[in-house]
């Protein structure tokens, strides 16, 4: 335990993982969504009969997105990619790493799968409203996931510079939760309950 320990922790330090300003613009857009949802759980005008399980994903997808904001700067998946070469190393199958890691993204999607098809039966009948949703939080859960993974290629992949030199990582994270956003955005809205006016005072 010790010599893993001492492995991981000569590799990665907790701390600011991206100090740019498009990891602090990823980090605000996270909170701008995680509170859209946190708003459409409280005053989104959703039918009674699937109310209750409406409003439970939207806090469950809030408080998910205020979890990825804190851990996009805090960069746990790289700990978790550090901890896994450490393993191949001191039990003696890095080489045979790469056959791991697919096993890895194989059992991902598998659990994708299952994750998606537990959202599907939750909100059984409201996919009108929250398909969206359902497809921009899988895509985030999917891009954390293999970057967890920790392929070289797809990092040198992520790192690619796009229109206005904007990271093609920022592109592909953001994409998941601006999805989120424009299902949030889209949900009607409870009336807000009309306050009795007093008479107007009569002239003396």
């Amino acid at each position: 335990m010790q010599d893993i320990y001492s492995c991981v922790f000569g590799t990665w330090r907790p701390g600011i993982g991206d100090p740019t300003w498009q990891g602090w613009t990823t980090v605000a857009v996270y909170l701008a969504v995680a509170a859209l949802a946190l708003r459409a759980a409280r005053t989104a005008a959703f039918p009674k009969p699937s109310a209750r399980r409406e409003r439970v994903f939207w806090s469950l997808v809030a408080l998910a997105l205020l979890l990825l904001a804190i851990n996009k700067q805090l960069d746990l998946q790289s700990a978790l990619t550090a901890t896994g070469r450490c393993l191949a190393k001191l039990q003696g199958w890095y080489a045979e790493r790469r056959a791991v890691q697919t096993e890895f993204i194989a059992a991902i999607g598998a659990l994708s799968l299952l994750v998606l098809l537990g959202l599907l039966w939750l909100l059984r009948g409201t996919l009108r409203r929250s398909a969206v949703a359902i497809v921009g939080l899988s895509f985030v859960s999917a891009f954390v996931l293999i970057r967890a993974a920790g392929f070289h290629h797809f990092d040198h992949l992520l790192g690619m510079p796009t229109l206005l030199s904007v990271r093609t990582n920022m592109v592909l994270e953001l994409t998941g939760p601006l999805l989120i956003a424009l299902a949030a955005l889209g949900l009607p809205r409870s009336p807000r309950p009309v306050r009795d006016r007093p008479p107007p005072a009569r002239p003396s």
